[in-house]
């Protein structure tokens, strides 16, 4: 692994005591403090006892540090080539104009090296200015938590305008898509950035609490799934982005439920009919009737 949160926490956390106990020794409480700060909570059954009792010997006595220097974790040559090729992605350039290069090392891949499939080709542009600097407003606006006012298209090719609250962006691998997850009035809403025709702060009557109490609305659906040809693998990894529930039923078959944006609902049911008798939906009704209408309507199209 070139980075890995789970395996490299201990080292982190260490490292960070190791800079602390150079500066002045670490008691008991201070080396639980970093420990918890810096690990997981269960990091304190490991990392504590083979501190203090002398099995990682890092800590004097005192709680002083056996290095004379604090300790640096330079990247190896092989963690900066990763670096290097990250940062030629095009999504790189959304958040910053600089993205972090290692001019003596080559990137351990470019992109004509991979072949992505199953995905749709419409995804957004990356490398449309107007479209980098909605995508950095809006990234500001949800970490100062302001209001934004957005121009939509609806289906009528009017022109909609509304005053959100925005919550969070979320990217589909699949679809090649960021899309903007808001709170607002009368309800709130699942925007897919590249339909947005303008996007500014907004300063007017509006109160954040107040828009905070008008969510997105999500609705579920349960199937059942047969494990044939990889179907769980598949599915999982299909529906990656979206919260789900998963239950075993048997060797087979498998209980699923999924939550999505009601907006999403038309898009569910296309994925759902992917997997073919894989699938079973068992609710709600509501869902279950798209999906025989679905059918209807392919069957009169397709005779």
């Amino acid at each position: 692994m070139l980075f890995s949160e789970l395996y490299s926490t201990y080292y982190n956390a260490v490292a960070r005591i190791l800079r602390s106990a150079a500066e002045r020794p670490v008691d008991k409480k201070e080396l639980q403090r970093l420990i918890l700060e810096n690990a997981f909570g269960e990091s304190l059954l490991t990392i504590e006892p083979a501190l203090s009792e002398g099995r990682w010997q890092l800590l004097l006595p005192g709680g002083s540090s056996v290095l004379e220097k604090a300790p640096e974790m330079p990247l190896t040559t092989l963690q900066k080539q990763w670096v290097n090729a990250i940062s030629l992605d095009k999504r790189m350039r959304l958040f910053t104009d600089e993205p972090v290069l290692y001019p003596d090392v080559p990137p351990l891949f470019t992109e004509d090296m991979i072949t992505v499939t199953d995905r749709y080709s419409d995804g957004d542009d990356y490398e449309d200015e107007a479209y980098r600097k909605r995508f950095r407003l809006i990234l500001s606006a949800i970490r100062k938590e302001q209001l934004l006012r957005i121009t939509t298209e609806n289906r009528r090719g009017r022109l909609v305008k509304r005053v959100i609250l925005p919550l969070s962006l979320e990217y589909s691998e699949k679809d090649d898509k960021f899309r903007l997850i808001a709170s607002g009035k009368p309800d709130g809403g699942t925007y897919n950035l590249s339909r947005l025709k303008s996007c500014s702060l907004y300063n007017g009557e509006y109160w954040k609490e107040d828009m905070k109490t008008h969510t997105v609305k999500m609705r579920k659906v349960t199937f059942e799934l047969y494990d044939e040809r990889n179907a769980l693998e598949r599915s999982l990894l299909h529906f990656a982005h979206f919260e789900k529930e998963v239950e075993r039923l048997d060797e087979k078959k498998y209980l699923v439920t999924i939550s999505y944006d009601r907006d999403d609902e038309t898009e569910m049911v296309i994925r759902l009919l992917s997997f073919g008798p894989m699938v079973r939906v068992t609710g709600p009704d509501r869902f279950t009737e798209l999906i025989r209408e679905r059918l209807r309507n392919q069957k009169e199209l397709f005779g």
